[in-house]
This record gives structure tokens, C-alpha cells and sequence, in this order.
């Protein structure tokens, strides 16, 4: 194999949370001493583009300016500082404007003037932003692509021709800008296989390698599995398309609140053995933010660092950890206690990421449906995540408030875990005094630690992001607390007497996926209510 010639992360900055500009620079710094040498700055539309005044409109886009000296910055470090916006889909933001043609709430329409309006001018405002010449258009997941509002303008077209037609008016667009164009694989693979990126050796069809234009890079991004042989297989598909494939796995930040190393860590061994032997030498690790960006970046430094040592050949176990202490001071195995707000009623496959930290935390105490994949006892072990977090981040100079905001989840979280179960069972056993205990002990202590946690999230957040976004955060964290009181006060009702039920409490949780195993469920909106928000 050649010497890996890019070794790169990818910064969601698109899910509400926006890097500060003192952060960005502190965080280039972080990489640069683990031997990274390229980022990806995933930006859907927050960063500002000349003549579109409602793009990233309210949401903290990067400024002109803050591109520049971000690329300045970046240049002088000895990073590559490279746009990955999108081109396609996951547009939703900009659709409540009404100022786009849209086909779909999140896809652009297709053959709509508007639509390469819009793309040329953040093609000229990135080329007068950044020094490079690479730029990463985006075209994934582009699931209902002619399927909206294009069908009824246009009629109907295949999936395959529509891709094919844009990206040449993308490819025309950016050549006046002198760009390389990179994009996301998927959508060259769906088409011809029911829906589905990932399968087997296969001999992909000719249209499609025709159809990918010669200045075009495709990267496949796969961060789930942890067999070599999916890796082996995909990559193999993927010289098929271009000898110039890149790689993006993942470190997982897009869980919740708190990371899952320990699932990176186990898929990107086997991911970069693939690479090697494929002779793919450029290579990034996307960090996303799905559903609120809760997670610090510097919370997965553990894979990070395992990647760059993989890379560059030291796979000895105990020589990454000897090293990574070396660096940041801290024991590798203690930074990995970041990840253990989602340790409780692990299912048996533990290479499957499990988020309760999160959906947990936001599930309802009487109309809580996600209390199905609660185990009793298991609580407990909040209290002594908390414990050993706290003693962790009093080793840590730099990274303590990253232990000091888990530890206070944990704290929230040995109380509201079995909340839910207790109440329920209490009510339905008629057991008004233990109602008033968990209504007068753990409900009141929720409310305490929901503030103490509350205020520790919110610096940092703070320090490492704009202002901007953090209203969700007071909305879902706010709004859970108005909650709890209102829950409280009506246990309180019911013991008194001064109401004859609580009908949520009268229901049954019925099973939703694994029963009493932790699952992964991410999506806040769906999380707290079987009501519509």
C-alpha cells in the first residue's frame, strides 16, 4: 500500500451545533498533533454565500470572514481545509424560507434554474473562501429524488438519470471554479440494488461507472459494521467506479449526549486493513451530529487517536494507550468512561450502538413507551458512572468539563431511568405511598440534578459552539423539567385524593423493539411522546 496521503476528519456543523472560531483552531491543533492533515468542513447550510441572504439564515453560518481565517488558519498548521456541503439532499432548513425550488422538503429540484442558481453562487463564495481546489458536493440519501414535486412538474424518471443529469449541470458549474468534486457513493449504488448501499462482490453495471464523471471522486463512508469482509466487498465494488476512491468511516458522535468509542473502535480496524490492501490512501473519519449535535467532538479523541496509530501501522494495543496518555495526560481506558452513560441493559451484541443515556432521559414518566427496554436494577449503575467520571475528570486538565457534564447526566439518570417502571407499577399495585415517596424523592431529586446537568451542558456547549442552536437545547431540557413538575404535582393529586386516576398509568407499555435490552433511538421528536409535536 501507498503511505496514507490523507488522513482527515469531517465536522458536522449543520445539526445546530456551530463551532467557535477559537474552537475550531483549538481543535485543528488537537489533530494535527495526532498526524492528521486534511478536515472536512460539513457544512449543509451554515455558511454564508453571496446573494442568498436566507441560507443559514438564524442559525449561526460562518461569516465570509470566519471561512477565511479559518482556512488561514488551517493552511498554517498544516491542514487541508475542505467545503463538504450539499448539492441534493438534506436541505431541509432552507426549505421554511420558501425562497428554493424544492422536490421534497430536504431534495432541491432537479432541472429547476433556481436550483443551479443557488449552487453556482456557493460555488463562487466557497472559491473566494478557501485555497483548495477539492470540494465535497454531497448527493447522499437522496431517497425520494423525483418523487415530490418534480414528478408533477416533469413526470416520471428513474432515480439513476436524474443523478446522472445533475451532477453534469453540478460537474459544469464547478469546473468555471477550477474544483475536483468528491461525493458520497450511495446514491450510484441504490438505484440498481433494491434501495440498499451495501452488498456483496458484484460486477457493477456499465451505465453506472459510465455515468460517473472522470473528475468526480467517489468515497464510501461505512461505520457500522465491524466484519472485514463488508469492507472488503464494497471496496472492491468501488475500484469498479474510480481509482481514486476515498474512505470515510466513523467516530461515533451522533448518539446522544454522550460518544460511542467503543463501537468505532471496533468497526475502524477492520475498515483500514481493507483500505490497505485496496491501495486507498486518503482516508477521514466523519463525526455527525444527528438530531441536536449533544456530543463534543473531542469526546471520541480515543478513536481518533486509534485511527492515526492504525494508519500508521501501530496496532499493538498497549502502545496506542501508552501513547495516547503520553499526549493528552489522561489514561486512554478513563477517557473512555465518556462513553459509559449508555452502558446499561447492553443487548448481547454489543458491536450494535445503544443511545438510553439520551431516550431515557427524555422518556416520559407516565406515557413513557421506551420504558419497555428498561431493566430493573440497572439504574444503579448511574451512581457509580457518576463516581468514577467525576474522579476521571479530576485527572484532566484540559478536557474536566467533558467529565464534569456526563457525570451530571449520570447523576439525572440514577433517578429517571426506571422512573417510568416505578410509577407504573406503584400505581397500578395501588400503592399510593410509594407514589408519594418517588413523587416527594426521586422526582424532586430529577428536578435538582435536571439543573445542575442543565447548566454544566450548557457551558459546554458554550465553549465549544455559537449561541446559536442551544435554544433547542432549553426547549427539549426546559421543557422535560416543566414535565417532571407537572408529573409530580399530579401523583401528588392522586395520592390526596383530589383526583380518582391518572389514566396514562392505566395503559400498558407494550414491547418496543428488544424488551429490557437497550436500543438506539436518537430522534427526540418521536422520543417523548406518542403525540404528534
Amino acid at each position: 500500500m501507498k503511505k496514507t496521503s490523507t488522513l482527515g476528519v469531517m465536522l458536522d456543523v449543520s445539526r445546530n451545533a456551530v463551532m467557535n472560531m477559537e474552537n475550531v483552531k483549538r481543535f485543528f491543533d488537537v489533530l494535527v498533533k495526532m498526524g492528521y492533515n486534511c478536515v472536512f468542513l460539513y457544512a449543509e447550510d451554515t455558511y454564508e454565500v453571496d446573494g442568498e441572504a436566507y441560507f443559514g439564515y438564524m442559525r449561526g453560518r460562518y461569516t465570509k470572514e470566519e471561512m477565511r481565517e479559518m482556512d488561514e488558519y488551517a493552511e498554517s498548521v498544516g491542514i487541508e481545509l475542505i467545503p463538504c456541503i450539499q448539492t441534493l439532499a438534506h436541505l431541509t432548513p432552507i426549505s421554511r424560507w420558501q425562497q428554493y425550488k424544492m422536490d421534497t422538503d430536504d431534495i432541491l429540484m432537479v432541472d429547476d434554474p433556481r436550483t443551479y442558481e443557488l449552487i453556482e453562487n456557493m460555488f463562487k463564495t466557497l472559491s473566494d473562501c478557501f485555497k483548495t481546489k477539492r470540494i465535497h458536493v454531497g448527493m447522499d440519501e437522496a431517497h425520494m429524488l423525483g418523487r415530490g414535486k418534480h414528478l408533477d412538474e416533469y413526470g416520471y424518471e428513474t432515480v439513476d438519470v436524474l443523478m446522472k443529469r445533475h451532477l453534469a449541470k453540478v460537474c459544469d458549474i464547478a469546473k468555471k471554479y477550477g474544483y475536483e468534486l468528491m461525493i458520497w457513493s450511495d446514491m450510484y449504488f441504490r438505484p440498481w440494488n433494491n434501495g440498499e448501499y451495501y452488498i456483496g462482490k458484484a460486477k457493477v453495471p456499465k451505465e453506472y461507472i459510465n455515468a460517473l464523471p472522470e473528475n468526480v471522486i467517489p468515497v464510501y463512508w461505512d461505520y457500522y459494521s465491524k466484519d472485514p469482509r463488508r469492507y472488503d466487498d464494497m471496496l472492491y465494488n468501488h475500484t469498479q467506479l474510480s481509482d481514486k476512491t476515498w474512505f470515510a468511516g466513523g467516530a461515533w458522535t451522533w448518539g446522544g449526549f454522550a460518544p460511542h468509542n467503543s463501537c468505532s473502535i471496533k468497526c475502524s480496524p477492520p475498515a483500514i486493513e481493507a483500505c490497505k490492501k485496496y491501495d486507498i490512501n486518503n482516508i477521514f473519519v466523519t463525526m455527525w451530529g444527528d438530531n441536536g449535535a449533544e456530543c463534543s467532538k473531542y469526546s471520541v479523541l480515543p478513536t481518533l487517536f486509534l485511527i492515526a496509530e492504525h494508519v500508521r501501522g501501530n496496532t499493538d494495543e498497549q502502545s496506542i494507550k501508552n501513547n495516547f496518555e503520553k499526549l493528552f495526560g489522561i489514561a486512554f481506558d478513563e477517557f473512555l468512561l465518556l462513553d459509559s452513560p449508555n452502558n446499561v441493559a447492553l443487548p448481547e451484541d454489543t458491536s450494535i450502538p445503544v443511545c438510553p443515556c439520551k431516550y431515557m432521559l427524555y422518556s416520559d414518566p407516565f406515557v413513557g413507551f421506551l420504558d419497555s427496554t428498561v431493566k430493573l436494577g440497572e439504574g444503579k449503575k448511574y451512581v457509580e458512572y457518576a463516581r468514577a467520571l467525576r474522579a476521571a475528570g479530576e485527572k484532566s486538565t484540559g478536557y474536566s468539563y467533558l467529565f464534569d457534564t456526563m457525570s451530571k447526566l449520570c447523576d439525572v439518570l440514577a433517578d429517571k431511568y426506571e422512573l417510568g417502571v416505578k410509577t407504573r407499577a406503584a400505581y397500578k399495585a395501588g400503592d399510593k405511598t410509594e407514589l408519594l415517596r418517588l413523587a416527594n424523592e426521586e422526582y424532586t431529586r430529577v428536578e435538582k440534578s435536571l439543573e445542575a446537568f442543565t447548566e454544566a451542558f450548557e457551558y459546554q456547549w458554550m465553549k465549544e459552539n455559537k449561541p446559536y442552536g442551544f435554544e433547542v437545547q432549553d426547549y427539549r431540557l426546559g421543557g422535560l423539567l416543566r414535565r417532571i413538575s407537572s408529573c409530580k404535582k399530579r401523583l401528588a393529586s392522586y395520592v390526596n385524593g383530589e383526583v380518582d386516576s391518572i389514566p396514562e398509568l392505566c395503559e400498558d407499555i407494550l414491547k418496543f423493539r428488544a424488551e429490557g435490552e437497550s436500543t438506539y433511538f436518537n430522534l427526540f421528536s418521536k422520543n417523548v411522546s406518542a403525540n404528534p409535536l
